[in-house]
């Protein structure tokens, strides 16, 4: 396990990481973001509540890929909104680069487990929730071990393996990882070809061991 020293040469290489990271994609994101409002419209930043480390609740913030909802023109399933043009965002994660700002902010780090919907706070079984022991990532041990192929219990043994095995070494062996299964466009979708299913929870007698400090009624603010 890492010592809190190497936790802070984490941060440290987080903050340059992120900013670097920031710069250099600065034209790239500023193009993106004319293309998202032109086929996607507007707003061009999908945000969403997450939680972080010890279960804390921070807003994400990634490029938009879907179209919004419209029942009346059958727009309704992830399926029917989503459109070739955010499909590619998806399979390139050109979606993720303004997650580089939450990284910046502390809210996340470059690796570590992925940050999932606020919902599924109280459906973790306790080992599943340790994944919220250290920052959230933008990729992690599960993303490059199947990514969306894995199933939800994999993906969380594999986050929890991560959060008992975390080192610098092997946070430079996931990015590596990363960025050849990005290339590849590799794990994307699960073995029916669709997008992650949402978790519905594993079945267990312990009670969840997280209680979320969450405004009263924010929930009704969750979406997928």
């Amino acid at each position: 396990m890492a010592s809190r020293g190497s936790d802070a040469l984490k941060r440290g290489i987080d903050i340059v990481g992120s900013t670097a990271g920031l710069v250099l994609t600065a034209p790239v994101q500023a193009a993106l973001a004319l293309m998202i409002r032109r086929r996607l419209g507007s707003p061009v930043i999908f945000r969403q509540r997450r939680p972080g480390k010890d279960g804390e609740i921070f807003e994400l913030m990634k490029f938009r890929t879907m179209l919004e909802p419209d029942s009346e023109r059958g727009l309704v399933r992830d399926a029917d909104r989503m459109t070739p043009f955010g499909s590619f965002l998806r399979s390139t994660s050109l979606d993720e680069l303004p997650t580089l700002v939450n990284v910046l902010k502390g809210d996340m780090s470059l690796v570590g487990p992925r940050p999932l919907l606020v919902a599924y706070l109280d459906r973790y079984t306790p080992e599943q929730a340790r994944r919220h022991e250290v920052r959230p990532g933008i990729t992690g041990l599960a993303q490059v071990s199947g990514r969306n192929a894995l199933s939800w219990e994999d993906k969380f043994r594999l986050d929890v393996e991560y959060v008992d095995q975390r080192s610098l070494r092997l946070d430079v062996q996931i990015v590596l990882k990363t960025l050849l299964k990005v290339v590849r466009r590799d794990g994307i979708t699960d073995a029916d070809g669709v997008s992650m299913r949402p978790f519905e929870g594993t079945q267990t007698t312990e009670p969840h061991p997280i209680t979320p400090a969450l405004e009263p009624g924010s929930r009704k603010d969750i979406y997928a």
